[in-house]
């Protein structure tokens, strides 16, 4: 009884992280609304990938690694935030002090400008494969 109860548990967790994870999506099963706002506020969008996190549908295109531009809408078509791939370099002074501080040793390996549907400017740094999110002083905000 007690080993059917943690399979339960487990596969109940697994099923949780699985869908805060971003899942690649066939282009095919990306909700109209959403493809539609995508080709309405970004016309020049081309190879576009799409993946489905926490609900909605992130879609990404542009440079070598076809990645340096992100877009969320959700499924209605709502846009939520958009993320402009940066240099390290250009995240804001307070990101690289924070990070040296909290994670002896770390590197920020990715740097996003996020823009939110109410027009906030945001930072996105990758550390140690999370996405840490820092406002335009370079003030720590969350993990996302």
């Amino acid at each position: 009884m007690r080993k059917s109860i943690f399979y339960v548990a487990a596969a109940g967790c697994f099923l949780f992280n699985a869908e805060a994870m971003a899942q690649k999506v066939k282009s095919s099963l990306v909700p109209t609304a959403a493809t539609a706002a995508l080709a309405g506020k970004y016309p020049a969008a081309t190879k576009v990938t799409w993946e489905k996190e926490k609900g909605n549908f992130e879609a990404n295109w542009g440079g070598k690694s076809g990645e340096d531009m992100s877009v969320t809408f959700s499924p209605t078509g709502t846009f939520i935030e958009q993320v402009q791939s940066i240099k390290v370099g250009e995240l804001p002074a307070g990101v690289a002090k924070y990070v040296k501080e909290k994670y002896k040793g770390a590197k920020v390996t990715e740097a996003g400008k996020v823009t939110d549907a109410a027009g906030k400017t945001m930072y996105e740094a990758e550390v140690k494969g999370k996405d840490f999110v820092f406002d335009e002083q370079g003030n720590f905000l969350k993990i996302d």
